[in-house]
C-alpha cells in the first residue's frame, strides 16, 4: 500500500467546511459545495462580481461603472455569503491556515484572463501590529499559492502598510477609501523590480475596493504599466 493511500486509510479525508468525509483531500462535501457560491458565467470585468445576460466584450456591474478604478482587470473566485463568507472567516480569523491552499486553486481558476508573461505577484500587506497579533497574512499565503502555480515571481513584500487602518467594518464606501488614502506604499527595495511590468494583487476581500484601490495606485505611481487584483471572495450590495 503506498503512503498516500495508507495515509487516508488512517486519517480519512474531511470536507474543509463541516468535516464530513470526502473522497479527496482539500474537497467540500456535495452539501457544502452547493452552499458555497461560486462566480461562474458573466462576471464584471474590474472587480469580478456575477452578472447576468450573455457574453459581453467588456461588461461592467454598477459600481464598476460609477467608480473609477485604478487596476485594468479584476476577478474573485467566491461570493462574500453563505459558505463562501463562512471559508473566509475561517483562514482569516480562525487560524484555517489549510484552507489557503483550496482557495488559491479556485482563485487561480478565476485568475485565467489576467495573467500575463512576467507578471509580479504580490498580496496586500497587514500592518505590522496586525501581523504580529495574526501570526500571518492570509494574503500572503494565497499569492504565494497562486504565484507558483502561474510560475510567476512572487513578492510578498512588494508593498508596505504605512500606518495602522484598523478594521473597515462599519465605514462607508467614502469613509473606506479616505481610511486607505496613502496607506499603502512600495517598499523602496522594489522599486526597480515593478517598473515595466505588470502586477496581479490579491486579497482575501474586496467589498468597496478601498484596499485594492490604494494598492494598484501605489503600483502605478511607482512604474507598474498594468495592475489587476484577485481576491477570494466579493461582496455584493445584496450579498
Amino acid at each position: 500500500m503506498g503512503m498516500q493511500a495508507l495515509l487516508h486509510l488512517l486519517y480519512p479525508p474531511q470536507c474543509l467546511s463541516c468535516g464530513a468525509r470526502v473522497t479527496s483531500d482539500f474537497g467540500l462535501c456535495g452539501d457544502c459545495w452547493r452552499d458555497t457560491p461560486f462566480i461562474t458565467g458573466l462576471v464584471c470585468n474590474h472587480c469580478g462580481v456575477s452578472l447576468p445576460g450573455e457574453d459581453d466584450r467588456d461588461p461592467l456591474c454598477d459600481d464598476c461603472l460609477t467608480f473609477a478604478r485604478p487596476w485594468t482587470a479584476g476577478r474573485a473566485a467566491l461570493m462574500y455569503r453563505d459558505n463562501g463568507r463562512k471559508l473566509v472567516l475561517a483562514l482569516k480569523h480562525g487560524d484555517r491556515l489549510d484552507l489557503a491552499r483550496p482557495a488559491a486553486d479556485w482563485m487561480f481558476k478565476a485568475a485565467a484572463p489576467l495573467l500575463v508573461p512576467d507578471m509580479l505577484v504580490a498580496p496586500i500587506p497587514l500592518h505590522w501590529l496586525r501581523l504580529l497579533k495574526r501570526r500571518y497574512n492570509q494574503a500572503a499565503l494565497l499569492s504565494s499559492r497562486i504565484a507558483k502555480l502561474a510560475k510567476l515571481e512572487h513578492c510578498p513584500d512588494l508593498l508596505q502598510r504605512r500606518r495602522s487602518t484598523g478594521s473597515q467594518d462599519g465605514l462607508t464606501r467614502d469613509g473606506r477609501f479616505a481610511n486607505m488614502s496613502a496607506a499603502l506604499t512600495l517598499h523602496p527595495r522594489h522599486l526597480v523590480k515593478v517598473q515595466g511590468r505588470h502586477v496581479l494583487l490579491v486579497d482575501d476581500v474586496m467589498t468597496s475596493g478601498a484596499t485594492l484601490a490604494a494598492g494598484a495606485e501605489a503600483c502605478v505611481a511607482a512604474g507598474a504599466i498594468g495592475v489587476s487584483v484577485l481576491v477570494m471572495a466579493r461582496v455584493a450590495k445584496d450579498a
